[in-house]
């Protein structure tokens, strides 16, 4: 027995270690934009943050279909059906191709009205909308970087989508310094240049991948109703589990927007600390996934169960010592993100507030990348209504509105929600009744 729990604590971390460090550099790119432009104020600091938040929104639709295909390839994989987990990830590709039209069309149009309707300032969104823009015309390439992901990683190669985000990611450090400051003969262009540099890198990246899934995607181009059924059955609970989040997520950010521009400038910076801690977390959530898929298409419950508790233990233990790092040295970590002394002080509270959830964060990431992997994604969209629009929304409305609190309590509404997620997720996965899901015939 202790022999198998090593081989698959050694086959989680595989796995994992490529993911984490794939998602990692899918995250890098909103980092370094926030970081470079770091040097122009807390004001485009706020304008990038607001362009990002949009693109995120519109991707919600489609990451959580990808979910759903990379269950249904995981899954059909296991049970060495490779033909028609090839045919699957086609049918998706396509689709998420369209889907990507529609909302780059919808973005470009729409993302003035919902920054005025989000309570930005006018100078911030001056500064966001023609950034803005630009992402949205891209958002094609993101979105087919995270679908070929997907696929690739439902098969088990991890490695080949880390290749490809290391590619996109030093192009775009290689071209944003220059297209945004002006160097070496380009002219300065701000965040105009932050937006095309991320668009020149992604487009890389896509033909990359591209190239990579060629053998997986030979597969006959047939209609397979039943592939889509599945991938349906599984992503349509995920991209409702997604909307409500960022649902929430846009109630939640109109409310520190109310607190002004340094307030979301340290919120938004933040974030994008925070992320160095749950984008492990999320890592090895998607390993959970990939393996639990695999396990239960092959048949094998016992070793799902294995995998997922040891994704659980290497969480905690890296998610544990990012937030005591967060907890003691919350000011350094600002510092080296921006000079604004007013930042660096709202920031250095908002790092010691999610310093205290990352133990209910890393549990609810991997026993909610599990329970996906076993095809459970309506009970997680439940869990994520719950605990986002029954306890931090309304927290947080009260502490803005009735209460008059300062942002400290808006913040700390983050602790509650998570803490209830983890206690669904965790009476969820105990009760074993995602053992009767059946994602593929």
């Amino acid at each position: 027995m202790g022999n198998g729990v090593t081989q698959i604590r050694r086959a989680v971390m595989v796995l994992a270690l490529p993911v984490t460090l794939t998602t990692l550099l899918q995250r890098a790119e909103g980092i370094v934009a926030v970081f470079l432009v770091g040097g122009l104020g807390a004001t485009s600091i706020a304008a990038v943050g607001l362009g990002q938040l949009l693109a995120f929104v519109a991707t919600t639709l489609v990451s959580g279909m990808s979910v759903g295909t990379n269950v249904v390839v995981a899954q059909l994989w296991g049970a060495r059906r490779r033909q028609d987990a090839g045919e699957a990830a086609r049918h998706f590709l396509w689709l998420s191709l369209g889907i990507s039209m529609l909302l780059a069309c919808l973005g470009i149009t729409g993302n003035q009205f919902v920054m005025q309707q989000l309570g930005a300032e006018s100078t911030v969104i001056a500064l966001a909308l023609p950034y803005s823009t630009l992402i949205f015309l891209v958002i094609p390439c993101t979105i087919l970087l995270q679908v070929l992901s997907s696929i690739l990683q439902g098969t088990g190669d991890t490695k080949t989508p880390m290749y490809g985000l290391i590619v996109v990611n030093l192009l775009h450090i290689a071209l944003a310094y220059p297209l945004i400051y002006g160097r070496w003969g380009i002219p300065a262009m701000g965040l105009k240049g932050a937006a095309i540099a991320v668009g020149l890198a992604e487009t890389a990246g896509v033909l990359y991948l591209l190239l990579r899934c060629q053998p997986i995607l030979k597969a006959s181009s047939a209609l397979r109703l039943d592939l889509i059924r599945s991938i349906w059955n599984v992503g349509a609970s995920v991209s409702g589990e997604r909307i409500v989040q960022q649902a929430g997520i846009f109630v939640y950010t109109k409310l520190v927007l109310l607190y002004g521009t340094v307030a979301y400038a340290a919120h938004q910076v933040g974030l994008s600390i925070e992320s160095l801690s749950f984008l492990p977390g999320y890592g090895l959530a998607i390993a959970a996934a990939t393996m639990v898929g695999q396990s239960i298409g092959a048949g094998k419950y016992t070793r799902a169960k294995l995998e997922n508790w040891e994704a659980n233990r290497l969480a905690i233990g890296i998610m544990t010592a990012m937030g005591l790092l967060f907890f003691f040295v919350p000011s350094t970590l600002f510092r080296a993100f921006t000079t604004d002394e007013a930042v660096i002080e709202l920031g250095t509270m908002f790092l010691k507030i999610v310093a205290l959830l990352q133990v209910p964060l890393a549990l609810t990431m991997v026993l909610a990348g599990s329970l996906r992997g076993a095809g459970d994604t309506r009970f997680i969209m439940g869990a994520t209504m719950i605990g986002m629009w029954g306890v931090r929304v309304p927290l947080a409305l009260v502490a803005a509105l009735w209460m008059r609190q300062s942002v400290f309590y808006i913040w700390a509404a983050m602790i509650a929600d998570w803490t209830v997620r983890m206690g669904l997720l965790l009476w969820r996965y105990q009760s074993e009744r995602w053992r009767q899901i059946q994602v593929i015939r």
